[in-house]
């Protein structure tokens, strides 16, 4: 299950590594692709498989149409990482993918009874946390871009290209409308570790609301904090992946014995 050919249009390994002894699936923020995480291999330990979500819309998924709302996506990922999960695994996401993989990873234990060994997010805030702003997927094309270009993740060139943001507009708004659409339902606190990244300069996105994750686990719980806005993932991205690959060492550690 483990060479190019078989991951499927959903999952990206950029280095496929049958003699990993733990799977890391990785989920993208609105907008993002699997190509966030294309390096990642090189700076994580040899003993971790790198596998990206490619969410509809984009690259090998461009001819699905992307979702709008967050439990038919999180059901149609479950099935897609049912036939990857014949070993331990972990869930990173950043922003909107830290809200994806959490609830994937309920919905696993839900219906499936598998579990992640440990989630990472990233730069999102809690699910039990309202929203601080109103939602803007619904908004006018020229408002739409101006809250876009705040939030600081598209690249200006990108955002100044009439036909290209034509492209990614639809993809980000239904991003947004799974995000703004959420309803957050309760249930028993997860029974593995939460390790929670923020930026330091995030706008968006406060450490109160960062350290809210703590209770949706019966676990260990930790929070770091990096140098950033809410994209630190890329700004700060070797002091994240040295953080990451720290962790991901103990928890292959304990799988290799």
């Amino acid at each position: 299950m483990t060479t190019a050919e078989t991951f499927n249009s959903w999952i990206k390994s950029p280095k496929p590594n049958p003699q990993a002894s733990v799977r890391l699936f990785c989920f993208p923020y609105a907008g993002g692709s699997s190509t966030i995480f294309r390096t990642w291999s090189d700076s994580l330990p040899t003993t971790v498989e790198v596998c990206a979500i490619e969410l509809p819309g984009r690259l090998s998924q461009i001819r699905l149409a992307p979702f709008t709302r967050l439990e038919p996506l999180v059901g149609a990922i479950a099935q897609v990482l049912l036939p990857y999960l014949d070993k331990p695994f972990a869930f990173f996401g950043h922003s909107m993918g830290g809200l994806v993989s959490f609830e994937v990873a309920r919905l696993l234990r839900r219906e499936y009874k598998r579990d992640p060994v440990h989630l990472f997010v990233s730069g999102r805030r809690a699910p039990q946390v309202p929203p601080p702003s109103p939602p803007i997927h619904a908004l006018p094309d020229r408002e739409f871009i101006s809250e876009i270009r705040r939030l600081n993740g598209t690249p200006q060139a990108v955002l100044e290209n009439t036909e290209l943001m034509q492209l990614l507009s639809p993809i980000i708004r239904a991003d947004f409308a799974v995000l703004e659409t959420y309803v957050y339902t309760e249930e028993p606190p997860l029974d593995y570790p939460i390790t929670v990244f923020g930026g330091l300069q995030d706008q968006e996105v406060s450490y109160h609301n960062l350290q809210a994750w703590e209770k949706q686990t019966n676990s260990a719980f930790s929070l770091q904090m990096f140098e950033g806005d809410h994209f630190f993932l890329h700004s700060a991205q070797s002091l994240l992946l040295q953080s990451l690959s720290q962790e991901l060492h103990h928890i292959t550690q304990v799988y290799e014995q």
